[in-house]
């Protein structure tokens, strides 16, 4: 079964062509941009403009309800017949945090803490954003379990930027 890949923004033109994915996931800033590499159908690159911070600032875009909304949505039509990549700026907190969303999602609840671990091995760096992270465990109904699973990650390796790794869907 493929996997989720998560990388960070400088390595998606060299990871597109190594896996070969069927839909990427971007989450920047609002005013990056990231252009569709041609090798995915326009329609399967979902573009998700927001900061990586954890509270409302009225200078910044924090992720909302609406972001983590269209990130389920459109994880929800991937057909698994090949990797999904998901990238921000660093391969760090916001992309970790979707990755870990999409898993959730598509595991029954009470893995949570599994699928958690699992990303912990798989990216000593990853500190997923506990914004979206919350979002998602509201929205998927998984009263906190998805929180308290990012909690017992404890913090992750400090890196400028971080490196590719994939996501099994089935910890």
């Amino acid at each position: 079964m493929p996997e989720i890949y998560v990388c960070p923004k400088s390595k998606v033109p060299g990871v597109t062509l190594q896996i070969r994915p069927s839909h990427l996931i971007t989450l920047l800033d609002p005013h990056d941009e990231m252009p569709t590499p041609g090798e995915i159908s326009g329609h399967r690159h979902l573009k998700l403009a927001m900061h990586d911070i954890s509270s409302n600032s009225p200078e910044h875009t924090a992720p909302d309800e609406m972001h983590v909304r269209e990130l389920l949505a459109f994880a929800k039509d991937w057909q698994r017949d090949q990797p999904m990549l998901i990238h921000c700026w660093a391969g760090i907190s916001r992309s970790t945090a979707s990755a870990f969303a999409i898993a959730c999602m598509l595991s029954p609840p009470g893995h949570e803490h599994a699928i958690a671990q699992l990303l912990r091995q798989r990216a000593a760096h990853a500190q997923p954003n506990t914004r979206i992270v919350a979002f998602a465990d509201k929205l998927l109904e998984r009263d906190g379990r998805m929180l308290d699973a990012v909690d017992a990650m404890g913090p992750g390796k400090m890196v400028f930027e971080g490196v590719l790794f994939s996501l099994p869907l089935t910890p």
